[in-house]
């Protein structure tokens, strides 16, 4: 009877033996295991970037975007300007005849002045929002034809991130190796020659 309980308490030690080394063997092989897959999901994660000052000064569609809008606000000045000269002249004209109008004339001219005024704010504000409207669509063109290009561009270089750097983004340092900016160039140049 004295030998079974030691025979027991002896195969109770041996198997809490096997069972450390099986846990301590398994949990190294999962260390082993999570270390690899860190190095292969590392090797894969690459990112790019594009330098957006020099898209903006290549890329065609830009530049023709932004000929686009200094023409629009061009001729919206011109309007501005030409309904301010001819708020001017009336304005001119009522000075001249000044002391020589009567109460009525003059209340009438006020209330043209106001009038004009009113009519010159509400142009000057539509004509500005007719111009950031079409600054808005062709900057939303730009980047959806970016974005599409990219998508088919990243289809071959798996690239996870693809970011535009400009002077004032929280990038302190890139490496030039992942600069795909005349790529981008080149591609978008390509497709916007082949549209017109």
């Amino acid at each position: 009877m004295k030998y079974i309980s030691t025979i027991f308490s002896v195969l109770a030690l041996l198997l809490i033996i096997v069972l450390f080394f099986l846990f301590f063997n398994h949990t190294k092989q999962i260390e082993r295991i999570s270390v690899a897959t860190e190095k292969q999901s590392a090797s894969t994660f690459r990112i790019a970037y594009f330098e957006l000052d020099s898209l903006e000064a290549h890329y065609e569609y830009f530049k023709d975007g932004e000929n686009q809008l200094k023409t629009k606000e061009s001729v919206m000045n011109s309007e501005l300007s030409s309904m301010q000269s001819k708020f001017q002249k009336k304005v001119a004209e009522w000075q001249q005849k000044g002391s020589s109008m009567t109460q009525a004339e003059n209340q009438q001219a006020q209330q043209e002045y106001a009038s004009m005024e009113q009519n010159f704010q509400a142009r000057k504000q539509s004509l500005t929002d007719e111009l950031a409207k079409a600054q808005g669509e062709i900057m939303t063109d730009i980047k959806r034809k970016i974005e599409i290009f990219l998508k088919d561009y990243n289809g071959q270089r798996n690239y996870a991130f693809i970011f535009a750097y400009d002077q004032s983004s929280f990038i302190y340092y890139r490496d030039s190796a992942y600069n795909i900016t005349n790529d981008l160039i080149n591609g978008l140049n390509a497709q916007y020659k082949k549209k017109n």
